[in-house]
């Protein structure tokens, strides 16, 4: 990967391996923009957008992408996409035309600045981009259900539910979308586990990697 040009990175990562906050702490890191479903759940909502609404707005050769980059960021504090604030339902899988629109979205903040993205089946929608770099971040089941109880404030059993419900969640996405499963090492550039690891430890290993 060439820091000199515009570059995307790709972290695709299994519940209470802190793959997100890795992320967001490389985008720190690099001086560049972190994106995960939350934001660009916020995108579409901000803009009411669809992937036939993105097409005409292209078409009109707009500004929009610099508006999007304007959107608040979320912190450590955001809303949990995977569980409703009230411990509600997991979320329905993702529909065809959401994932088009997300596609849309995805593509278009690439082509116009340096970006770090977690998640939406990143690996495989930049596929083809020529200064790609994918990453998967996993842990052991232990150390996974040690993060999500300490985070989620949750009993072990229940974290044991979430993390399982949470993983069918994801396989199931990357299968229908991307025709393959998260689990393929051969979608990746680099598979790390944050096993016995800090974020910011995981992050000097990503550093490390990029600047060789």
């Amino acid at each position: 990967m060439n820091r000199n040009e515009k570059f995307v990175i790709t972290i695709n990562r299994e519940l209470g391996s802190g793959g997100r906050t890795v992320g967001r702490k490389l985008a720190e890191r690099l001086g560049v923009e972190f994106f995960d479903k939350a934001l660009i759940r916020t995108m579409e909502e901000k803009y009411n957008l669809t992937a036939e609404e993105i097409e005409k707005m292209k078409g009109r050769n707009n500004h929009w992408w610099e508006d999007f980059t304007r959107v608040v960021r979320w912190g450590d504090s955001e809303i949990r996409y995977y569980e409703s604030q009230n411990g509600g339902a997991i979320e329905k899988l993702t529909t065809e035309n959401i994932f088009k629109a997300e596609k849309e979205i995805l593509e278009g903040i690439a082509a116009e600045q340096s970006c770090v993205v977690a998640g939406r089946c990143g690996f495989f929608v930049y596929n083809n981009h020529p200064n790609h770099l994918s990453i998967f971040i996993q842990a052991s089941m232990p150390s996974r259900i040690e993060r999500v109880v300490r985070k989620q404030n949750l009993t072990p059993e229940e974290a044991i539910k979430l993390i399982d419900k949470i993983d069918k969640m994801r396989e199931n996405y990357v299968q229908k979308f991307a025709g393959t499963s998260r689990y393929d090492t051969r979608n990746y550039n680099l598979v790390i586990s944050t096993d016995g690891k800090t974020e910011d430890q995981i992050v000097d290993v990503i550093m490390k990697y990029i600047e060789k």
